[in-house]
């Protein structure tokens, strides 16, 4: 089998799952509770949080824990949203924003607030002065993701950081969670960054768990009351084996980052070169700085997207179409479509997501099988 979708989602490593089954197996007090067994518990929380939180470079009390990067999202604009409307309820989001946030802002705008789209341009892009034209008196927020999961378009996140330098009142959003491991921290946790979205599942942590990033003194409506857990902002007894072993996940992300990407940007880069030579193959995203080296999003010409996916899969190697939270809808990449590129192409689009687990070998026999399928999808371009 190969594995050629880790944007969608990452295998744990070995040592994550050890951690995750000891926590469970050793620390299963509620860390609420007034006993020594709850002491425990709390002790490894808090631990937890502190190794997140100087791996991220803030403080351990500006970081919560959530079910994943979904409901970090809609608590980051929701949560916002409500704490603020009676300051303005106008907020910007860029148009290539992931569903969790897009939806999450349409639904607000369902609700009383007025909902911007700032555009990209034709590398998908935000385009800054756009955004800088979009912003109102009444503008209470700017959600910018810092890598784009369909393209791997990395977001001027220090330029936007600028832009919103003198403008405290709003606050700035940015969904990292295609983030982590691929580019330096410093690059989409600026200062000016007030609240930031993450998820274990794709730097090798494990599903159901989620960070929110949220910059001391900075308020947010809570979405789901109860016991008073985190800092009374996110009441429900903690994941802590989840916690645990998200704690180990970034650490080892971290530590294998310089690495990772170097071997990442010769894959990247030995693709690119070899879909290049193929006369009706589209290949829509980046490869130099602007764009992380583990997203690489191409077509047949004439043939749709969901197709190659399964006749790769034939082969036991698993790609996917753009994203994997729409690839079900059949609608075509909305990236793409933002970035001006006709329906037609955009619906051909597949995306390739690497990691440092992959390796040269299993390129070169992608590519074995991408020519014969080119080959059998000749007579329909």
């Amino acid at each position: 089998m190969i594995y050629f979708d880790n944007a969608a989602t990452t295998q744990p490593y070995p040592d994550v799952l050890e951690t995750y089954q000891e926590a469970a197996a050793k620390i299963y007090g509620n860390p609420s509770s007034l006993h020594y067994l709850g002491h425990q518990a709390k002790r490894v929380l808090e631990a937890s949080r502190r190794q997140i939180a100087d791996l991220l470079n803030v403080k351990a009390e500006e970081i919560f824990f959530t079910s994943g990067g979904t409901e970090s999202d809609n608590w980051a604009l929701k949560g916002l949203a409500f704490e603020k409307e009676q300051y303005g309820k106008h907020i910007i989001i860029s148009a290539v924003e992931h569903p969790a946030v897009k939806e999450s802002a349409k639904w607000l705008g369902e609700h009383g607030f007025t909902i911007s789209y700032a555009p990209v341009n034709s590398k998908g892009f935000v385009d800054l002065k756009a955004l800088a034209d979009l912003i109102r008196p009444d503008t209470i927020m700017v959600s910018v993701m810092a890598v784009n999961n369909e393209m791997g378009a990395v977001q001027p996140i220090q330029e936007i950081s600028g832009l919103l330098a003198d403008k405290p009142t709003v606050t700035f959003h940015v969904d990292a969670v295609q983030a982590v491991g691929k580019i330096p921290v410093g690059d989409y946790l600026t200062d000016r960054v007030d609240l930031a979205s993450f998820s274990s599942h794709k730097f090798h942590g494990v599903r159901g768990l989620g960070i929110l990033y949220k910059k001391l003194g900075k308020r947010l409506t809570p979405l789901l009351n109860g016991g008073g857990q985190e800092s009374d902002l996110r009441s429900t007894t903690e994941n802590l084996p989840a916690i645990a072993a998200t704690a180990k996940a970034l650490r080892l992300v971290a530590d294998r980052q310089a690495a990772a990407v170097s071997g990442l940007i010769q894959m990247r880069d030995l693709l690119y070169e070899a879909l290049s030579d193929y006369d009706d193959v589209l290949i829509f995203s980046g490869r130099d700085e602007q764009s992380v080296p583990n997203i690489v999003t191409f077509g047949i010409k004439g043939v749709r997207g969901e197709v190659l996916v399964h006749a790769f899969e034939k082969h036991d190697i698993f790609i996917s179409t753009t994203s994997a939270c729409s690839s079900k809808t059949g609608k075509p990449a909305g990236t793409l479509l933002a970035m001006g590129i006709p329906v037609k192409s955009a619906q051909t689009a597949v995306r390739i997501s690497l990691d440092d687990d992959n390796n040269m070998s299993e390129l070169e026999q992608f590519l074995t099988v991408f020519r014969q399928i080119y080959a059998d999808t000749a007579k329909v371009r």
